[in-house]
């Protein structure tokens, strides 16, 4: 395998030092870029995309031509590929979202589910990995990823996306039961994807807790971070002479960073609704922390994007173990310079933090 050219991004998430605070970005490869929309249209849609390595290493790797100042590139692909692989009929509906054609509704129906094998059911995803680690030559680090047992396990219960989860929160309640079986065999499948991802290739990986933000304090733990931590425990940890760090993200999920920094992750993801320097104060040296600026800003000038770059540089301080990021993904309508602005500016403002 080729050496890495640039490793701030790996360095930065074990909390070494760095020259400037590594960037990247959630939805980098997405609907924002042009050239984006032409593979995508070239594609036919979002799940040929998906599922054709080549075409997901070409979005993968444009936003790096674009923006040399990237720091890392995530693999191009979606959270509810396992829920997929299980049988459930992934499609998706314009306007809508995702949707599966099968859903999950009592424990029958969650005992019929195999646990998912990352080369048999998902080698589209493994190709895409080692395609686009080969076509990266070493320049930034491939992040690999998967949704979290909970959110994927809302999408399965709900049928697609939700705003109350109303039917995955009655079977967390009215069925525990069925709801920790669902929950385990996802863990599992997730634990083999994520160690499957590494041995073809990624560097780091992330897992998305989308929705564990909608849950109670107690079910949080429970339902979502138990899982996670289950996950943590079971994922290779070294891997082609390097360390291989995990990045733990749970929208919504500020309130809960102490225990999620007890979960064996190397990193824990912030959206915006939580002050970067009063994460890092609550979790000490435990963890690094990425993130977190409102992918809204993007809408506005440069300047404005520029100072509030600044305001979270200087809110986390000095010293190593930030990794800078949107607190959530970029949105399409931004306008593709001022992503290009963004990336400057962290790169330009921070370095005076690292001496």
């Amino acid at each position: 395998m080729t050496a890495l050219k640039n490793d701030r991004f790996l360095r930065a998430l074990l909390k070494q030092p760095v020259d400037v605070t590594p960037i990247w970005m959630m939805r980098q490869a997405g609907r924002y870029l042009p050239e984006y929309r032409a593979t995508r249209a070239k594609a036919g849609d979002f799940v040929s995309l998906m599922k054709n390595p080549e075409l997901a290493c070409e979005v993968t790797i444009q936003p790096l031509d674009r923006y040399p100042q990237l720091d890392a590139a995530i693999l191009f692909s979606d959270i509810l590929t396992i829920p997929d692989a299980m049988g459930q009929g992934l499609y998706f509906e314009t306007g809508e979202g995702p949707r599966f054609k099968k859903v999950v509704s009592n424990l029958a129906d969650i005992e019929a589910l195999p646990v998912t094998d990352a080369e048999k059911d998902l080698g589209y995803v493994m190709d895409a990995v080692r395609t686009i680690r080969r076509e990266l030559g070493g320049r930034v680090p491939l992040i690999g990823f998967s949704g979290s047992p909970w959110t994927l396990a809302t999408y399965m219960v709900e049928g697609g996306s939700s705003k109350d989860f109303r039917k995955t929160k009655a079977m967390l309640y009215d069925n525990p039961q069925a709801m920790h079986a669902l929950l385990d065999k996802l863990a599992q499948s997730v634990t083999a994807y994520l160690n499957g991802q590494i041995l073809a290739g990624a560097q780091a990986v992330q897992i998305f807790d989308s929705w564990g933000g909608a849950l109670s304090a107690a079910a949080y733990q429970e339902f979502s971070l138990a899982y996670m931590k289950k996950i943590v425990a079971g994922l290779i940890r070294e891997h082609e002479g390097r360390q291989v760090p995990v990045i733990l993200f749970t929208k919504g999920g500020g309130l809960w960073l102490e225990s999620m920094a007890d979960s064996g992750a190397e990193a824990l993801g912030l959206d915006w609704t939580c002050d970067i320097g009063s994460a890092r104060a609550r979790v000490g040296a435990k963890v690094a922390l990425q993130g977190n600026m409102d992918p809204a800003v993007l809408y506005a000038k440069p300047e404005a994007i520029r100072a509030e770059v600044a305001r979270i540089l200087a809110a986390y301080g000095a010293g190593s173990g930030h990794v800078f990021n949107l607190g959530h993904g970029i949105t399409p309508e931004v306008d593709p310079a001022h992503a290009g602005a963004f990336f400057e500016a962290v790169h330009e403002l921070s370095a005076q933090y690292h001496h």
